[in-house]
């Protein structure tokens, strides 16, 4: 069966059923930066296909499922990791309890319900937070999570696969507490050997911890070694950033 693409400005996107696996990035637009396909579904045997090539969901409630892998990529190596002097002493005076795992479902809700300066309602739609919830279940989706006074306050959650971790939503509802939670979340990172978080985006917020933009080649090249490795050798990238 032929493939069909959907036209737009910046060239035809693949569009998805059930049967069509991803096409290369290559293909991947560069307005908008890495859209590469549309349409297919949330099924766990497609969204782990999509991170092993890349690949993350990105759509906002009554647009078809948009697919992207975007150039340059935001990464934080854990090995490199930056903590501030500020937030040393706030993770010192121990003000939250942090956990992992124990209210995956929590925390996506709050990510999907908490606003965000610059943004119109959430991402993460019913059919999203149920996807990745599946994922939790399957062993792959995993939450960092900030608790004050026996009350969710921060966290957030991604995706592990082998020695990479997929970074996906993050939320406070109290100051310090998705910075505490992360800085935490990287600590526990280290103890699974994984080698580099993908970040997608650039925020300010990450790039505080270290995080920044490298080529899609190179994050490409990374990924699938990490994939294939499981050395506990820290992995740290050269001296020189693959920078925008």
């Amino acid at each position: 069966m032929q493939d069909s693409y959907y036209p737009l400005p910046g060239g035809p996107v693949l569009i998805l059923d059930e049967q069509t696996p991803f096409p290369p990035l290559q293909q991947a637009l560069t307005e908008p930066n890495g859209l590469i396909a549309i349409g297919g579904d949330l099924t766990a045997q497609r969204l782990l296909a999509a991170y092993q090539r890349g690949i993350f969901p990105w759509f906002s409630p009554g647009e078809p499922i948009l697919w992207w892998s975007p150039d340059p990529r935001m990464v934080l190596f854990p090995a490199e990791v930056t903590i501030s002097r500020s937030l040393r002493k706030v993770i010192q005076q121990q003000p939250f309890e942090i956990r992992i795992n124990t209210a995956f479902a929590s925390v996506i809700a709050a990510c999907a319900n908490t606003a965000r300066p610059g943004q119109d309602g959430t991402w993460i739609s019913a059919e999203m937070a149920q996807a990745y919830d599946q994922l939790h279940q399957l062993g792959y989706a995993h939450s960092v999570e900030a608790w004050q006074n026996g009350t969710l306050v921060g966290g957030g959650y991604g995706v592990k696969i082998g020695r990479m971790f997929y970074g996906e939503s993050m939320f406070h509802h109290v100051s310090n507490a998705s910075k505490v939670a992360f800085a935490h979340l990287v600590q526990w990172l280290n103890t699974q050997q994984v080698g580099m978080i993908d970040c997608q985006m650039h925020t300010p917020l990450l790039a505080s911890f270290g995080a920044y933009e490298i080529t899609r080649d190179r994050f490409i090249e990374t990924m699938n070694h990490l994939h294939t490795t499981t050395s506990a050798t820290p992995l740290v990238s050269p001296s020189t950033h693959d920078a925008a």
